[in-house]
């Protein structure tokens, strides 16, 4: 996020599609335990305590006419290592609730536009299966909620009573069939805090043999947790949920003052399914490869004209120019661009290119997505909505907050914990019924290149994330961050490498700019942060060729390299140290 802090969270769809990591096999761990009467004894104190709080509301004018209640009881590892030691090793458990509330109807309640947050109080609940202790921070939660609620109510009526009748005068909460679901499949074990130490230990030491690596980091992470929901319409539903990460960050700066970053990661929810440290060393020595490179790149131009994108960086480009556009709350409010509201059955990409996001998927390509969920943070069974279909707008992601000629939920209502749930993308996935061989697509590259009279074109490799504007107060652009960017000459010379430049445009235009797709689907795993906090996201994509594509110079600072050399400091030939 940018310096603005929460304003710029109201504005920004901010998606730096960071690194979702991994577990190693080494790794020690504990049993996995089943569900235990602690867990049952959470629900039922959620439920007597949810119904009774209704009962007594109820008595109360205004009443709220719906509450839910929704815990995550989880456990975390963070582990940081460089150089090989430990920076910090922390194990936290935490369970934290927040007690939704709407008063009014679902035609205008207290969350109504600006009020939005009114909807949720949070706070830490009692770790043991205490009855007594858990209910009595859910009813002061709860009354809180109702003082909040109460307020904002009050605020929204009179504020409607004065300003002008909005275009999309769509309900605040959508009608849904509640869902009953309880997890029964076992989560998988969590690892050893002391043997992932030793393994941040090693990895981190890989870089002592990177002289111009300058600064390098290791984290490992955990995270599993269950989740519990109830709520006044009936829904019950308990899912459990475990991530195993490792994320490898290394930085250098080049003579001139540019800061030059490389993350590479591993994701895991199956403690077998991890990388060796055979390949764990091959990702940083790629890592310092790429840094020396990109330090003797020179400085790339602004530059208008035929681009490739890797799928990969293809994935982490639609994320941002399209996907955050079709979350379902951007189509209403007098603040939002609203770019695709009125599009529906329009065309807005080629014909041969179809988009999906699907959180019900587990896999793409032999990749595992972060994006999978069963239920969303509202409680609806998470569904594949099928957004573009052969190049037609057909559909937008939503949670329970209506848009005019879309009344439901499809499942995307997403959250991280204290925040209220919007439509967010979850695994967004592009496919093309026109694919060529890449290697056909690169070929074609060059021939755009040539018709079009430019020197070269640009091939972006590997992008670290970006960001959009969808507020109509601010330009309605994008800005793509890319890290490994070759110009490919249309003479034959060799690719080269260059730096220093960001991905800009609209999305309207450079949509349309889309000219052939490559065969081979990549994947990213990542975290997207937006005004309902951050939440894990996929996207996957071929290779696309783009007819024109417009990047402009990236600024930067103008701090020196290090005049010192780094200290000396024996390794092995695995890179640890001796």
């Amino acid at each position: 996020m940018n310096s603005e802090n929460a304003h710029s969270y109201r504005i920004i769809s901010w998606s730096i599609l960071l690194v979702l990591v991994a577990f190693a096999g080494s790794t020690a761990v504990h049993a996995q335990k089943p569900r235990t009467s602690t867990d049952d004894v959470l629900l039922a104190t959620m439920e007597k305590e949810l119904h009774r709080g209704q009962a007594e509301l109820a008595k109360l004018d205004p009443a709220p006419y719906f509450t839910s209640y929704n815990v995550t009881d989880g456990e975390s590892l963070v582990i940081l290592g460089a150089q090989g030691g430990i920076l910090t090793s922390t194990y936290a458990r935490r369970r934290v609730a927040d007690v939704s509330m709407r008063i009014g109807t679902p035609a205008l309640d207290n969350t109504h536009d600006q009020e939005r947050q009114s909807g949720i109080t949070s706070g830490q609940l009692p770790q043991r299966g205490d009855p007594d202790a858990i209910a009595r921070v859910l009813w002061r939660l709860t009354y809180e909620q109702y003082r909040k609620a109460r307020q904002a109510y009050t605020n929204v009526k009179t504020k409607t009573a004065v300003r002008a009748k909005d275009e999309d005068d769509s309900p605040d909460f959508s009608e849904e069939k509640p869902s009953t679901y309880i997890e029964t499949t076992p989560s998988p074990a969590f690892p050893e805090q002391k043997a992932w130490e030793e393994l941040a230990r090693r990895y981190s030491a890989y870089f002592r043999q990177y002289p111009q690596v300058e600064e390098s980091v290791v984290f490992l992470t955990a995270v599993k947790s269950h989740s519990y929901l109830v709520s006044t319409e009936g829904t019950k539903i308990v899912t459990a949920d475990a991530t195993f990460r490792i994320m490898i960050q290394a930085e250098t700066r080049a003579d001139d003052g540019m800061q030059l970053m490389r993350v590479e990661t591993f994701q895991f929810s199956d403690p077998s399914k991890v990388p060796s440290e055979a390949e764990v060393a091959a990702s940083v020595k790629k890592m310092a490869g790429d840094l020396s490179a990109l330090r003797a790149a020179p400085l790339a131009e602004p530059y208008s004209g035929p681009a490739l994108l890797s799928g990969r960086a293809a994935a982490v480009f639609f994320h941002e120019v399209l996907g955050h556009r079709v979350e379902g709350q951007r189509q209403r409010g007098r603040e939002e661009g609203q770019t695709f509201t009125k599009k529906v059955n329009e065309k807005i990409l080629p014909e041969f290119l179809s988009v999906t996001d699907d959180p019900t998927l587990h896999t793409v390509a032999g990749t595992e997505l972060s994006g999978f969920y069963r239920y969303d943070d509202e409680g609806i069974p998470a569904a594949r909505v099928e957004v573009v279909k052969d190049g037609i707008l057909k559909n937008f992601l939503m949670g329970r907050l209506p848009v005019k000629d879309f009344s439901t939920s499809n499942g995307h209502g997403r959250a991280q914990a204290g925040l209220m749930p919007v439509g967010r993308q979850a695994n967004l996935i592009v496919t093309s019924s026109k694919t060529i061989p890449d290697a056909q697509l690169r070929a074609r590259f060059i021939d755009e290149i040539k018709k079009q009279g430019k020197p070269y074109g640009l091939y972006f490799e590997d992008i670290q994330g970006g960001f959009t504007l969808t507020t109509r107060a601010l330009p309605q652009a994008f800005q793509v961050l890319p890290v490994l960017v070759w110009r490919v000459y249309a003479d034959g010379r060799p690719d080269e490498l260059v730096r220093g430049v960001d991905i800009v445009g609209t999305p309207l235009t450079v949509l349309t700019q889309i000219a052939a797709t490559g065969d081979t689907t990549s994947v990213f795993n990542g975290i997207c942060g937006a005004e309902s906090g951050s939440v894990p996201v996929s996207a996957a994509a071929p290779a696309m060729l783009f007819s024109e594509m417009e990047v402009q110079k990236r600024k930067y600072g103008d701090a020196r390299p290090p005049i010192l050399p780094p200290p000396p400091g024996a390794t092995d030939d695995k890179g640890g140290a001796k």
